[in-house]
């Protein structure tokens, strides 16, 4: 299931994108100002599954209410982490581009890391971190980056193009820098218009700057409505690949949440395709494009469209493309082969199973006409995973919540975080072996908790290995990535908090053989999140949007794995003296080093 961030995508969201009360991003907590129409801006959630398949049949046949237990791990207030970086921010984000941005809730998280550079990108915004000086670019708009223009010229009202869900990776056989963002069109007016694409970056070197001119552009058009598609083309300008989109049922289309992963000849970008303006959910859309022309500037691009494609007894969605840490764990076989994860939760209960997904021929990705193959997808049988519930997290101030209760004269409480849904984190393929993880329901102390089921399964043989829970006793963990080094040693990042602690960054140690305590916090929080998102003024229902992926990398040079997640630092919110902000997430940054001492 993939629990829509609101219900239809046709009704574009919730309030998702909001922008500080003052245009110049520095009001005065005492002066505060009314939000003209120019200052918030709807946008699509991750997609609702479930309600377009809630009729199907769930073929686990697992007990009516089931809810899995999970034993606890410890919780160190301390880290082990090599480097602590402070991550990109609500503020950063807001005041990019001489403030022509959008704030917005929550933060989409992307990392990745090659030679001395490590680029994190959140939302709109990103920047390099040289990690030998020390030195970091200024916050860029990634509006900027990809299009030319605003995300919106507070000087005249006008709309630059909707971006969303960014994503990084570094290829270890060429160490280029590969950045992906979901792109809606939208007139002066901010109203969409119809036509939607995933944008790709793609550096030129191995040592790119935040300047458009260090990377090549493309597209790949994602509007399935039967128009000409404009694929390929982008900002340094390689031709149309000439012809017709497919027109899929209820499109235009959106391509919603774009994940991708490499093996060595393809990059791979998959998506959830919801209609733009109707109620229709395609599944998942799979792209396979050549590698090494994307890092030369040439575009070839092999698609499996769907209406949907088929998994199981539902549609396939949020398919999870692998990355691998080295050159050495991509699979030769069957003349190259991409692996995927996806999981089977099709009703927004509970399921345990979950799917190996294939293409197969992929070293023809290369050739003037690709024959990648998708094979069936193998169904694997696994420990309960299930619909995570709404997240508590510790009492503490809150005063945008306090600002708002004294303009209605009604007591607003403490938001809760929204966990979203069980679809598959992201995964890595390293000695063979498929790493993945979801959110999940847990028996919790006293009430049921999030906690993170994950698996590992032996790639040749679509077969499960291992798997388990991470789960803190009467707290919740939330939005797990996983990387593995070339030892086999990995780190799963993720969010904590509940009532004892403030919504917090934090990793645990895994491999092949499990889990190794205790969970290390890497950002402790400092106040409970207090952002827009979850109350009533702004279309929220008590529950704050949270980080809807966090970021696990490997560094392919040491073997270090850089993981980043959401937290709130505590550092700036409504009424602090640089600025009344409608949100208040941080994000943390760390390395850290897997030596020989686990497993």
């Amino acid at each position: 299931m993939i629990r829509a961030r609101v219900g239809a995508v046709a009704a574009v969201g919730a309030a998702l994108v909001l922008a500080m009360v003052n245009a110049t991003g520095a009001s005065a907590a005492t002066a505060p100002v009314s939000i003209g129409s120019n200052e918030f801006q709807r946008s699509v959630e991750p997609g609702s599954v479930s309600a377009y398949v809630s009729s199907t049949t769930n073929a686990s046949h697992l007990p009516a209410g089931y809810v899995p237990g999970a034993s606890s791990l410890p919780v160190s207030s301390s880290s082990d982490a090599r480097t602590v970086i402070t991550g990109l921010n609500l503020r950063d984000q807001r005041n990019a581009d001489r403030g022509n941005q959008f704030s917005l809730e929550p933060p989409d998280q992307g990392l990745c890391v090659g030679g001395n550079l490590l680029l994190e990108s959140v939302n709109t915004v990103f920047r390099i971190h040289n990690t030998a000086t020390g030195a970091s670019s200024d916050p860029i708009s990634l509006n900027q980056f990809y299009t030319g223009y605003s995300g919106i010229n507070r000087d005249t009202g006008e709309y630059g193009q909707f971006l969303s869900d960014p994503k990084c990776y570094v290829d270890p056989a060429s160490g280029r820098f590969y950045m992906s963002m979901l792109e809606i069109d939208q007139d002066d007016t901010g109203t969409f218009t119809g036509r939607t694409a995933t944008y790709l970056a793609v550096s030129k070197t191995r040592a790119p700057s935040v300047s458009a001119s260090d990377w090549w552009f493309y597209t790949i058009d994602t509007t399935d409505n039967g128009t000409p598609d404009t694929s390929g083309v982008g900002i340094g300008g390689t031709r149309p690949v000439g012809a017709n989109l497919p027109n899929n049922p209820d499109c235009p289309c959106l391509g919603d949440q774009p994940l991708i992963g490499a093996d060595r000849y393809g990059f791979y970008v998959t998506t959830n395709e919801f209609s733009l303006f109707g109620s229709a959910f395609n599944g998942a859309q799979i792209y396979a494009l050549d590698k090494k022309g994307l890092e030369n500037g040439h575009f070839t691009m092999q698609a499996f469209h769907g209406a949907p494609i088929a998994l199981a007894e539902g549609p396939a969605y949020s398919l999870q493309p692998a990355t691998s840490p080295t050159v050495w764990d991509w699979s030769g076989e069957n003349r190259g082969t991409a692996y995927f994860l996806s999981a089977l939760d099709f009703n927004g209960t509970t399921d345990n199973r979950i799917a190996e997904w294939r293409l197969t021929n992929t070293s023809t990705l290369a050739s003037r006409h690709p024959n990648v193959v998708l094979q069936k997808p193998t169904i694997i049988g696994t420990q309960v995973y299930g619909q995570p519930p709404a997240i508590d997290q510790k009492a503490g101030p809150t005063p945008l919540a306090d600002y708002l209760a004294a303009l209605t004269a009604k007591p607003v409480p403490e938001n809760q975080l929204e966990s979203n849904d069980d679809r598959m984190n992201q995964v890595v393929l390293q000695g063979g072996h498929l790493f993945g993880a979801v959110n999940t329901i847990v028996k919790g102390n006293g009430p049921r908790r999030t906690g993170i089921a994950w698996f590992a399964v032996t790639a040749d043989r679509a077969r499960l290995l291992n798997q388990g829970y991470v789960s803190v006793k009467g707290q919740s963990v939330f939005f797990p990535s996983i990387a593995v080094g070339p030892s086999g040693k990995g780190v799963m990042t993720f969010s904590l908090a509940g009532p004892d602690y403030y919504p917090s960054s934090a990793y645990v140690r895994i491999g092949l053989y499990g889990t190794s305590g205790p969970v290390q916090v890497m950002g402790a929080g400092a106040a409970p999140a207090d952002g827009f998102t979850g109350y009533a003024r702004y279309g929220g229902s008590g529950v704050e949007r949270w980080g809807d992926y966090s970021a696990a990398v490997p560094d392919y040079r040491t073997g270090d794995i850089w993981v980043a997640a959401e937290d709130i630092p505590g550092t700036f919110g409504w009424g602090f003296p640089d600025g009344n902000y409608l949100a208040n997430w941080g994000t943390t940054i760390a390395k850290v080093s897997v030596g020989s001492s686990f497993h």
